[in-house]
């Protein structure tokens, strides 16, 4: 008897921290190159007062399954 069932997707989680001195076109070229090199997806941003900016990136974790 064959089993299907959907899991949860796993999903890995990188944070970037930018300085305040640091320019939109800056982030905006390093946010680029890590959503196409490396298939991360923007998943949070938060911009403190100070001017700091946090950026949390995710992607999906795929496993193989076994074939037997």
């Amino acid at each position: 008897m064959k089993r299907s069932f959907r899991a949860e997707p796993v999903w890995e989680f990188r944070e970037i921290s930018f300085s305040r001195d640091s320019d939109r076109e800056e982030t905006r070229q390093l946010l680029t190159f890590k959503a196409e090199r490396g298939r991360w997806e923007l998943d949070q941003t938060r911009i403190f007062r100070d001017g700091r900016k946090k950026v949390r990136l995710r992607r999906k974790v795929y496993r193989v399954a076994s074939s037997l």
